[in-house]
């Protein structure tokens, strides 16, 4: 009738544990809820987009990660998953899509085109996003396999538990920001 039970909990933040409690930093529990919670916007123009989808579908099911829920407008999304060609009529609708999204926000390259413009060597392709919106993770590939994009979500993931709540007000964020002209 006296016998505890000792439950482990394998992601839990660093902290100080004992009977009955758990402290930790409000960085290290805000990073843990954000991690988990991610909602991604796909900007999807071309092949990637399809591996893109076979991603979301029930062989990898990216729901597996807290990302059940896609987000199709950019007020609600924390994570850009720009996935195909983006030419440069395109660039500032891309871009705009960027400037709407909510502090934090997270960019993800998936592809070749996306990440340098691909076989596209041409005047009408943009040879890489981060030419107008700064880039967290480069996903290699053409068109990358649903492994490959997530290892980058996974990537993300990492990034998102381990970044300070003083980050993006920093002024070292600020100045890479100011790199692409956003105030």
């Amino acid at each position: 009738m006296g016998s505890s039970v000792n439950i482990d909990i394998k992601n839990k933040p660093e902290g100080y544990e004992g009977q009955g409690f758990f402290a930790t930093s409000l960085d290290r529990v805000v990073g843990l809820a954000r991690k988990n919670s991610l909602w991604p916007l796909p900007f999807a123009t071309s092949c990637c987009g399809i591996e893109f989808m076979a991603t979301m579908a029930a062989n990898y099911d990216l729901s597996r990660f807290g990302m059940e829920r896609l987000s199709f407008s950019p007020r609600q999304a924390d994570l850009l998953i720009v996935a195909g060609t983006i030419s440069k009529k395109l660039g500032p609708v891309l871009r705009q899509v960027y400037e709407q999204m909510a502090e934090p926000k997270w960019v993800i390259a998936m592809g070749a085109c996306a990440s340098s413009g691909g076989i596209f060597d041409t005047y009408s392709v943009l040879q890489g996003i981060d030419k107008i919106i700064p880039v967290d993770v480069y996903v290699p590939g053409c068109p990358p396999r649903p492994e490959q994009l997530i290892d980058g979500i996974l990537k993300i993931q990492e990034m998102v538990h381990n970044e300070s709540l003083s980050r993006r007000t920093s002024d070292e964020y600020k100045k890479r920001l100011a790199v692409y002209g956003i105030e």
